[in-house]
């Protein structure tokens, strides 16, 4: 896992079921993990709260990005109750059909230069972490959260372009299927919309957004951030997918 914010993932889980769920990849954080191993305790529970649900009668299906790539190995088969897939189709409650995936595969720079991904993948997680001392000083002035790293990914030209012509070829990807949509993950950018003729779905991150994706039993999608813990309520239950990173 990269360095989540655990406590809202935790609080998320253990306030929502749903009958399928999708891990949209980047579960475990493969690049980190090669050069220091970090499992904190709180990672353990996020794990038996989803193989709690799993336990319990949930599909779960687990999507390898390319953080994980190492579980691509064991595509096709299972790890407990949960399945490993590349991709798969969702069909909504009204019959809609959805293309799942984490999306990797269509990111040009992955794709041809790696190098130049784990560079970006440092300088990511370098504003992460500058993230931390901005909002101490934020916090002391009274303002709220705000995130340097959201805020190039949405501003700078060059951000833009990359995740414009990600977006495109997802949504050309769901034409040529012949689905209705497409749900992945990816770029850490939640988002929703229809404006490349299809529905697209990103399912964001639980680093920065804290969020998920969740299915109504009317077939309706809705993006919930979770990025403050909330008071006891009654748990809330989902006929379809939540997804996380």
């Amino acid at each position: 896992m990269k360095t989540i914010r655990v406590r809202e993932l935790i609080d998320f889980l253990r306030r929502h079921d749903a009958e399928t769920i999708y891990l949209v990849g980047d579960i475990l954080d493969g690049w980190r993990l090669q050069k220091t191993w970090r499992w904190p305790p709180e990672y353990n529970v996020v794990a038996d709260l989803i193989l709690s649900k799993a336990a319990a009668g949930a599909r779960v299906v687990y999507l390898p990005g390319n953080h994980d790539e190492l579980v691509r190995e064991y595509l096709g088969t299972y790890f407990g109750t949960i399945e490993l897939v590349d991709r798969t189709i969702h069909t909504t409650a009204t019959g809609k059909t959805y293309l799942v995936i984490h999306g990797d595969q269509f990111d040009v720079v992955v794709k041809n230069a790696k190098w130049l991904a784990h560079i970006g993948d440092w300088a990511y997680n370098f504003a992460l972490k500058t993230n931390g001392t901005i909002n101490w000083f934020r916090r002391r002035m009274g303002r709220g959260y705000w995130s340097l790293s959201a805020w190039a990914k949405q501003k700078v030209k060059g951000a833009v372009s990359v995740i414009g012509r990600f977006e495109e070829a997802l949504a050309l990807e769901a034409k040529e299927t012949g689905v209705d949509g497409v749900v992945c993950g990816h770029i850490h950018l939640a988002d929703m919309h229809d404006r490349l003729g299809i529905h697209y779905i990103n399912t964001g991150d639980w680093v920065e957004s804290c969020t998920a994706v969740v299915e109504d039993f009317e077939g309706n999608f809705e993006l919930i951030r979770w990025t403050q813990l909330v008071p006891e309520k009654t748990k809330k239950k989902r006929r379809g997918r939540k997804s996380r990173k």
